[in-house]
């Protein structure tokens, strides 16, 4: 699969911006659907992800501000970010990712979208 992610940009403090990531195949083939961010200096981390049946998870850090969902039909999964701060800034990546029957994860990953909060 290639994940193709778009959205990102500079904003301000407090606002906001929704991340797009476009699957070239179903999505329904994968178990987890995620976003994840990556700072200067710092490991990626998990923001965000969504099950094949609908559950979310996320970050302590991202709780109440951001949501994910995903439109299966059109093979797409994004990412509301809103009241964002300067502890956003980060490379978000798009992941896509399938549990074999032996849980062996096979992880796919998007080229990355910038978002750069800043006044």
């Amino acid at each position: 699969v290639q994940l193709q992610a778009c959205g990102g940009g500079l904003v301000q403090p407090g606002g906001s911006v929704k991340l797009s990531c476009a699957a070239s195949g179903s999505i329904s083939n994968y178990d987890l659907m995620g976003w994840y961010r990556q700072a200067a200096g710092k490991q990626r981390e998990l923001v965000a992800a969504i099950t094949d049946t609908g559950r979310t998870t996320y970050a302590d850090s991202v709780k109440g501000r951001f949501a994910i969902s995903r439109d299966n039909a059109k093979n797409t999964v994004y990412l509301q970010m809103n009241n964002l701060k300067f502890d956003d800034t980060a490379v978000y990546y798009c992941n896509a990712r399938r549990i074999s029957s032996l849980a062996t994860r096979y992880d796919y990953w998007g080229q990355g979208t910038l978002v750069t909060v800043s006044s």
